[in-house]
This record gives C-alpha cells, structure tokens and sequence, in this order.
C-alpha cells in the first residue's frame, strides 16, 4: 500500500499558492485493510474515507468509465491493481493531475509542471469531455490564476465547446452549477469566469440572461466601455475588489439584466430596466436554486440601484422607502452589502474604476439618523397599533429630511469653499 498527496495541494505548493486541503489517494489496497486501520469511509459511489487522526480524505485509486449523461454517469473501478497512473488519468486538467510521494518527489505522467510553467489549464485526455461540470471547473480555475497569467489552452477550450454543443450541460443539477458558480464568483478574478464561458458558448446555456447584454449599447455619456456585458465585467471585477462577499458579487453579475429587454428604438438610453430586470432575476435564482440571502440581495440591487447613485436628490420619505425596501433598518448589515454592488456599479465603468461614490456613506449617514428613533418615546406617550407606526414613521421622515438639508448645506458650504480657495490662488 502506497499513499500519495494529489490534486490541488501538489499543484498549489509549486505555485506558491496557498493550500487550502489536502487530498490523497492510496494504492494498492482495499476497503478492508483501510478500515482495519481506522479510517472511516464516507463515499458512496466509490471508497474515500477519513484520516482517524487528520480527518483528511483518503480515496482508493480508481478509474472511470462513461455510462449516462452528466457528471455522475461513470461506472467506478476500484482495485489494488489501480496503478497511480492511471488514477491521475482520470482527472480534467494536468496541474490538477501531479502527485507527490512520502518522499516528496513529483510524479508528473501528464506533463502539469510543464503547463505550470506555460500557465496553460490543458486538459488531460479525451475523457475530459466525459464529465460536462469540467466546463464550470475549468473556467474557474482560470478565475482563480488568472492574475498569474493562466489562460485556457486552446484545444481545451474547443473540447469544452463540443461539450456544451452536445447539450451535455443540461444534465447537470442546479444545485452542482451553482456550487461551481458560487465558487468561482469567489475567486480572485470573476469576470474571467464569464469571459471563459461565453468563450465556449456555456454563458448561453446556463446565463443566457447575461449573454443576452452583449452587444446591447449604452449612453457613451455615463458608459465609456459602451457594452452592457462589458460593463457587467467591469461590475463583477469592481465587487470583487470592494467585497470577498459572493452575494454582492451574484448581485453585481445580474444587476442589469432588464437592459437586454429594452426595445431597440430606444436604445442607448434604457429606461425602466431596473423594474424589467426584477423578473429575470427571480427567473435566474429559481434555475439556480441559490440561496434566498443571494437572491434576495440581488432583487434589490437590480430594482433600487439607479435610486441610491442619485441618493442626495432624494426626500426624507423617499429615503424612508430606499430603507425599508432594501431591509436597512433590519439587516444593516445586508444593507452595507447593498450600499457596496451598487458602488460596484458606478465604478464598473472605463476609465471611472476610481471614482469618489459618495452616495454610500451618504446613505449610510441617513440609516443612522433613522435608526435614532426608538418606539419607547411614542408607547410612553400611549401609542399603539397602527398609530404607533405612524408616529414613528413620521419621526423618522423628519429627521432623514433635516438630515438631508443639512447634508445639502455643507456640500453647499464645502463647495464655495474650495472655490474661494481657487480664487485666493490665481
């Protein structure tokens, strides 16, 4: 019996990149000697089972052979005779198929460390095409090393277009596409996933939502990079920066999809996107089958984004509706995740990545004043029922309205200011 550290962890060590687990795959035994020796097993279409001290997995070596549709058609072969080999064949791309001994040496039958150096995710055989989740995979792992220059290699990315032609992608459960989806949102470079699924044509099956902004135009006035999907790009990567949160970034990926509804005729200008997007977006997290916290982040930055970029023009009572619509005074703390995707957007633009967007703490400010008001005040007074709400719902207009002409009056103040100053100089 022989035991060897596989996968992510030998690729990650050569790359000088944080492990985050480790793996391993033993050779040359059975379930039995591996439960006489105390680990537990825990898989069930094939062994793997728990370190009884490390709780690391450990699978047997084994090979795959295709039967059905999607990622779970394989019949698994497991037995002592699985060369390690042969195991690493199995697997989609060749820096995910090294494998390291007791000794520390590499064995490298698939050329990964070449590919390392090349900065290519290269499949590794024809099988890659057997398992349609290698599409989302390899996609994400190009979002996650994209900052260190990795890119899809050519005959790969044709390989995962003949996949996605097959149809094969629908097989897939919503809840495995959206572990990979919310997994690759969390990377480093996100927009890079959508980039390699549009590439492939898989945007079209599985965000054909997103898909459709391309080549939709926007004002050159508030939209230099012009594109609705470049923008969403731009998006993406201004949330990934501002927030390792995959909910603000699943919001900032959706925000504008009612763009890709408006007529024609109208365009570049898109009025009303906002409310026509709410739909496509409920449509997108019901296929999906995300969680309701990501959902329902992303209907409020999609109905109330365009509201909060023009924040200070608003009144007390509307400022009043922004909050309570996006559930600030319950959950302020998914309402700073709110305030971040819509920043997102006003710096998802070319050439303003580094725009001021005051617009936040602004609102920020307004929660707070609102969040002065306690109802103990008004049930001393004896209030109750329908009269209290609106006792404290009138309190609170009024303060976010003085908090709103006060916020007036210093920019007001500060302006003159600086133009005196400007003054004073020449």
């Amino acid at each position: 019996m022989q035991t060897y550290l596989v996968g992510g962890a030998v690729r990650d060590t050569l790359l000088d990149y944080p492990v985050i687990e480790r793996d391993w795959v033993v050779v040359g035994a059975t379930p039995a000697e591996l439960l006489a020796q105390g680990y537990t097993q825990v898989g069930k279409d094939f062994p793997v089972f728990l370190h009884p001290e490390t709780k690391e997995e450990y699978a047997l070596a084994r090979t795959e052979r295709k039967r059905g549709h999607g990622y779970t058609g394989f019949e698994v072969h497991c037995d002592p005779a699985v060369t390690l080999e042969e195991d690493l064949q199995r697997r989609d791309l060749t820096i995910n198929a090294m494998a390291r001994d007791e000794q520390g040496r590499i064995i490298d039958p698939w050329g990964g460390q070449r590919d390392l150096a090349e900065r290519l995710l290269r499949h590794v055989s024809p099988a890659f095409v057997e398992d349609p989740l290698r599409v989302l995979r390899t996609a994400r792992f190009a979002a996650r090393y994209a900052h260190l220059g990795f890119r899809v290699a050519p005959e790969t990315l044709t390989l995962m277009t003949d996949i996605v032609a097959q149809g094969e992608l629908a097989h897939l459960p919503a809840e495995r596409i959206w572990v990979e989806m919310d997994k690759a949102l969390g990377e480093r470079s996100p927009a890079v996933f959508v980039q390699v699924l549009r590439a492939c044509g898989a945007l079209t099956a599985l965000l054909p939502e997103v898909d459709a902004l391309y080549g939709v135009p926007q004002s050159p006035e508030h939209h230099p990079e012009i594109d609705t999907g470049l923008h969403t790009e731009l998006v993406l990567t201004q949330a990934a920066r501002l927030s390792p949160d995959t909910d603000v970034r699943f919001s900032a990926l959706l925000h504008d999809l009612g763009k890709a509804r408006t007529p024609e005729a109208e365009w570049p200008r898109h009025i009303a996107h906002e409310r026509r997007g709410v739909a496509l977006v409920r449509e997108v997290c019901a296929r999906l089958r995300c969680p309701n916290a990501h959902r329902d982040l992303a209907l409020a930055v999609c109905e109330y984004h365009l509201l909060v970029h023009r924040a200070r023009e608003l009144r007390g009572k509307t400022l009043l509706k922004l909050l309570r619509a996006t559930g600030a005074l319950r959950q302020p703390q998914r309402f700073e995740a709110f305030l971040l995707a819509c920043e997102a957007d006003a710096r998802g633009r070319t050439g303003l990545e580094a725009r001021d967007y005051p617009q936040g703490d602004y609102l920020r400010g307004a929660l707070a004043e609102a969040q002065t008001v306690s109802a103990r005040d008004f049930l001393e007074q004896g209030l109750q029922g329908k009269a209290l709400g609106q006792a404290i719902e009138a309190e609170q207009v009024g303060r976010l309205e003085t908090y709103r002409r006060k916020q007036v009056h210093e920019k007001a103040d500060g302006e003159q200011t600086a133009t005196n100053s400007e003054d004073t100089a020449k």
